[in-house]
């Protein structure tokens, strides 16, 4: 009577440890192929470098335009700056007239 639950017992076992082999197999593969494991560890630091980048270059055009907001301050106003934003914008000039557009940085 002892020796068939002996061989049921077997089979129970064999199978959780192929679970666990299993289980750790996918555990060991995605830390080496996941989105976080080894392999994508030089992708994510190339993907930071360029999106540090990006921010400089935001924050670049952020400094310019916070420039122009301030030259363009509805109680003192840049005469040089209106002028020539409205001739542009509007296309007023003169035939004679030539018009420096803004530089872009």
């Amino acid at each position: 009577m002892n020796r068939p639950r002996c061989i049921s017992v077997m089979p129970r076992e064999k199978l959780i440890q192929f679970g666990a082999l299993g289980w750790l197999l996918l555990l060991g593969g995605m830390a080496l192929a996941g989105p976080y494991g080894v392999l994508a560890w030089g992708e994510n630091l190339s993907l930071l470098e360029k999106r540090q980048e990006q921010i400089k270059e935001l924050k670049q055009e952020r400094v310019r335009l916070q420039n122009l907001v301030t030259l363009l301050d509805p109680h003192h106003v840049d005469p040089d700056l209106s002028t020539e934003l409205l001739r542009r914008d509007l296309n007023v000039a003169h035939p004679d007239e030539y018009i420096l557009d803004l530089p872009e940085r």
